[in-house]
């Protein structure tokens, strides 16, 4: 894929905004300096026009090496873009005001994140766009008063990326090199040919052959190959896909493209390992056994009863089976007439089990990965696909898995102890202490298992992040547990729900700066 420069000829000699710019001790470059400007500009300033220069239309068409957008949205992305930070909230909400429309402010917010920030590794910085999916369903849970506050804090949390993206080398996304596009009827199999020979620039002209040609389906389904089939980036690269997809649902399949071709970038990222397609390196080992062992599983495999003892052995299995040895065991499982929703409720118990025994951001990323598996695994069609995913996301569970410690929590065994309190006022002592601890899972479990409604709690957990969560890993994983455990058999909810609080934000928490600044903003 093209790296687009920064810099160049894309030049406006703004006069009137040099005393505004003086006054910035941040450092001035040319996005932030052009976007002073336009921000000015765009308001409707009238101090500001009668003294700009005439602009030819050549200098006010962007660098010739970005990705463009479609036209009706260009203008949002590049309002973001250029807005400093410590001016978005404010500038946001006045065009909120104005009209902007939150499906336009959702998908500007994404396509910036596109362009402007590297999917290399897919994470730190990136997570400004991994969570836009997740603050999207936020807003949607949101009560009418709060509606707007995910949204605008993922908005403040993309100027902190574009930051750090600007310090790491300024990277964007380059424009298609058409040239090299392969033709329609010949784009899937040299997408396929280039991803397994590790071909970035292949890829690239591949994936956007098929944006223009193959429908949403197809792609997933092709995408979804590769999005588990090597550990690097803990996950993300699946993740990266289920959230990518999600948010396209909602802002329109015409904006495809550009987001395809940088989720490809990502997958594509071997994190500094030699070419995998020439080497045999860790990362890539369960996948290639799992790849050779799919015709093990049985016909009709999905067919398959719910059993109890399939999701109890998985979890069991979790605890100290190999990556490898974990998929044989789900191969088995499947050959017994076992469920896949069965080997899911497993893998989803493990997850809240590791969580439990080694609180901290690995443990919580085989979470959220096993959320982003299992919702890709119920949207693609390719049976083949369905049973790597499978297989796979089991494999993944055991390198999540840190070094054994003293602790032998066991989800499946959490107990029920007799509350001081019942109702509201109990769940409203759990959120008033220190949340982030095997006890305060013991008393939510027996919270939950005394009756209460699972959506007291849901809601409650919603209020403390707008209130308290300072980080895009609070969204994606009070998002990620919210949506899976309706999902879950009964028998494994209330334990799943209770670990959950290992990571959540409580009122013990100082409250998110940010979201203070929205809502002073959305007063004024």
């Amino acid at each position: 894929m093209h790296r687009a420069p920064r810099g160049g000829s894309f030049r406006l000699a703004l006069a009137r905004t040099s005393s505004i710019i003086r006054s910035r001790t941040r450092p001035m470059n040319r996005r932030r300096f052009l976007g002073t400007a336009f921000s000015a500009a765009a308001l409707g300033d009238p101090k500001l026009w009668p003294n700009l220069p005439r602009v030819c239309a050549k200098e006010a068409r962007l660098p010739q090496a970005w990705v463009r957008f479609h036209p009706d949205l260009e203008p949002v992305v590049h309002w973001i873009e250029n807005t400093p930070r410590e001016r978005i909230l404010g500038e946001a909400v006045h065009r909120i005001r104005r009209g902007l429309a939150y499906r336009d402010l959702l998908a500007g917010l994404f396509l910036a994140g596109i362009r402007q920030v590297q999917p290399r590794p897919i994470g730190f910085k990136f997570h400004a766009v991994l969570v836009v999916n997740s603050a999207h369903l936020a807003s949607l849970e949101s009560g009418e008063t709060d509606r707007w506050h995910p949204i605008l804090w993922a908005l403040h949390r993309f100027k902190l990326s574009q930051e750090a993206d600007e310090r790491e080398g300024d990277w964007a996304l380059g424009a298609v090199e058409e040239s090299k596009l392969p033709p329609s009827h010949l784009a899937r199999s040299a997408f396929i040919e280039a991803m397994e020979r590790w071909d970035e620039s292949a890829a690239d002209a591949a994936i956007t052959a098929l944006a223009r040609t193959a429908g949403a389906h197809e792609i997933f389904d092709l995408l979804c190959r590769f999005g588990l089939r090597d550990f690097r980036e803990i996950g993300h690269k699946q993740i990266y896909i289920s959230n990518a997809f999600r948010v396209l649902d909602v802002i329109g399949w015409r904006h495809a493209e550009p987001v395809l071709r940088g989720i490809v970038y990502g997958l594509l990222d071997t994190d500094r390992d030699p070419n995998p397609s020439k080497s045999d390196l860790p990362a890539d080992r369960p996948g290639r056994r799992n790849r050779e062992r799919l015709k093990d599983i049985p016909d009709p495999w999905l067919a398959g009863r719910p059993n109890d003892d399939t999701s109890r052995r998985i979890l069991a299995a979790c605890r100290d089976a190999s990556a490898i040895d974990l998929g044989e065991i789900v191969i088995q499982s499947l050959r017994q007439g076992s469920s896949p929703a069965s080997i899911f409720d497993g893998l989803h118990a493990a997850t809240a089990e590791l969580l439990l025994r080694e609180p901290g951001l690995v443990s919580m990323h085989a979470w959220t990965t096993t959320n982003a598996a299992r919702y890709a695994w119920n949207r693609v069609s390719h049976d083949e696909t369905r049973r790597f995913m499978l297989l796979q996301n089991a494999s993944f569970i055991p390198l999540f898995r840190g070094q054994p410690k003293k602790s032998t929590v066991a989800l499946d065994q959490l107990p029920v102890e007799p509350l001081e309190e019942s109702g509201p006022e109990a769940l409203h002592k759990l959120f008033e202490g220190p949340i982030r601890q095997p006890g305060a899972a013991i008393r939510l479990h027996s919270w939950l298992e005394a009756g209460h409604d699972p959506g007291a709690f849901a809601a409650t957990a919603r209020r403390f992040l707008f209130a308290k969560g300072t980080d895009a890993h609070d969204y994606k994983f009070c998002s990620a547990f919210l949506e899976d455990y309706p999902h879950i058999a009964p028998r494994w909810r209330n334990p799943f729900l209770a670990a959950s609080i290992l990571y959540l934000r409580g009122a013990q928490d100082p409250d998110n700066a940010v979201i203070q600044q929205i809502r002073e903003a959305l007063k004024s």
